[in-house]
């Protein structure tokens, strides 16, 4: 009678019998198909990432000479109050942006998972705006809020003063910037939270329906709790993206007005990009990593308490 390992350790002697070149054979293959993105990300985000942490530490001129500075430029960025300005700004922007596009696109979800007909048209109805670029997005919507723009056109007629979307004070500004940059991303997001609550057996809904529970309870207490690790993958990426606006700003306001909408990557633009200070550029863009990976590890602890 052979024995339950027997059949284990025989198959481990099999494979250490077979040739090397067929024993690496599945493994090379499925190393082939991925080398293709890996050489992509090193060249295009590894690469960067040592060559900016590398560059904050000298002062690296147009011309490509620099010189070693060593901790100068991080000490210039801690006793520097415009990127105290801009990393509250951007913090701001995040708390205003990260719920409303939480809110939208699960909402969105939620109305695609239970219609019954035309799914494949309102999901790519509801998904178009993610494939306008950000640049189109805020020339649309620079006309939608301006002062004479559609919204206010409309609240003139109707005898409602014009309201300074654009021009008024931060929170009015970071809120319409808000709304634009939810606009324009809800519809990757939303996709990611369907696909969650497709992976939630109809079952336990359909037995908390005949228990009694309404909608609002099966919600909160059944559909929420098992899309917590998709919610925490979604508060993740759209906290990087909070950290990282630029493009609605660029076009929309230039970080105005009075630096109401100066984020951080709008900063490290112009340092970069208009008063060609590379080093200190490179500072805040090591700045931001960490302050995202940071934020990230807060939210892992507060929201994903099984880990």
């Amino acid at each position: 009678m052979t024995k339950v390992g027997e059949g284990v350790h025989d198959g481990q002697r099999t494979n250490r019998r077979r040739p090397l070149w067929a024993r690496i054979k599945e493994p090379g293959a499925a190393f082939l198909f991925i080398l293709p993105m890996l050489a992509l990300f090193v060249v295009f985000r590894f690469v960067p990432i040592v060559g900016a942490a590398g560059m904050s530490f000298t002062d690296y001129r147009l011309n490509g000479q620099f010189d070693f500075v060593g901790i100068e430029n991080y000490q210039r960025l801690l006793a520097d109050p415009v990127f105290f300005k801009a990393l509250q700004t951007t913090l701001l922007f995040g708390i205003v942006y990260v719920p409303l596009v939480l809110v939208v696109s699960m909402g969105s979800a939620l109305l695609l998972h239970h219609v019954v007909w035309g799914k494949g048209f309102f999901r790519g109805a509801l998904f178009l705006p993610y494939v306008t670029s950000f640049v189109l997005a805020g020339v649309i919507w620079l006309w939608v809020f301006a002062t004479d723009g559609l919204i206010n056109g409309l609240l003139t007629t109707w005898g409602v003063p014009a309201i300074p979307f654009l021009s008024g004070d931060q929170m009015t500004v970071l809120t319409s910037i808000a709304v634009v940059t939810a606009w324009r991303g809800f519809g990757y997001t939303m996709l990611i939270l369907l696909a969650g609550l497709k992976n939630i057996p109809e079952e336990l809904l359909e037995a908390a329906r005949i228990d009694g529970a309404n909608g609002r309870q099966r919600f909160f207490r059944i559909t929420l709790p098992l899309l917590r690790p998709v919610v925490f993958f979604v508060l993740i990426i759209e906290t990087i993206g909070a950290f990282q606006i630029f493009d609605v700003v660029y076009v929309m306001t230039g970080g105005g007005p009075a630096r109401a909408s100066y984020s951080l990557i709008y900063m490290l633009y112009e340092q970069g990009f208009k008063f060609f200070d590379f080093g200190y550029a490179a500072t805040i863009g090591v700045a931001v990593f960490v302050l995202v990976f940071v934020v990230s590890i807060i939210q892992r602890r507060v929201l994903d308490k099984e880990n």
